[in-house]
């Protein structure tokens, strides 16, 4: 097996992929809720959700797009993984209850909104130690 097909096999290239796709299903997810919010059910929260579900998910591609030239891409791919779990919580739990009116699992959404945060705060950490040169 050449070692180019070695790279294009397994983890290296699942983690990506896994990160393309999911970013794709939040931003469309997030597309669906700004439209259930503007046409169906007037509330702010579920417009938040939106917000936050199409944002992140484009942050998540640019996470990946920095850890794919960076020395620590791994990090850099949890790093945009945690985001999209944490914007998922989060917004998932906001539409669950916007659209149901079941309060249930009210606590994902602080959870989420706090995964968010330190998800945003290792982008910044990951940042500082490349330009530290630990890389």
């Amino acid at each position: 097996m050449s070692e180019t097909s070695e790279t294009r096999e397994g983890a290296h290239v699942s983690a990506p992929f896994l990160i393309l796709a999911w970013a794709g299903l939040a931003g469309s997810a997030g597309v669906a809720l700004a439209a259930v919010a503007a046409h169906k059910v007037e509330s702010p929260a579920l417009a938040t959700a939106a917000t936050m579900l199409t944002l992140h998910a484009t942050a998540a591609l640019g996470v990946i797009a920095v850890g794919m030239r960076a020395a620590r891409q791994k990090l850099w791919n949890g790093v945009a993984l945690l985001m999209l779990a944490a914007v998922s919580l989060f917004s998932g739990e906001i539409a669950f209850h916007a659209l149901t009116g079941n309060a249930s699992l009210q606590m994902l959404a602080p959870t989420g909104g706090a995964l968010m945060i330190v998800s945003w705060l290792a982008v910044a950490a990951l940042a500082i130690m490349g330009a530290l040169g630990r890389r």
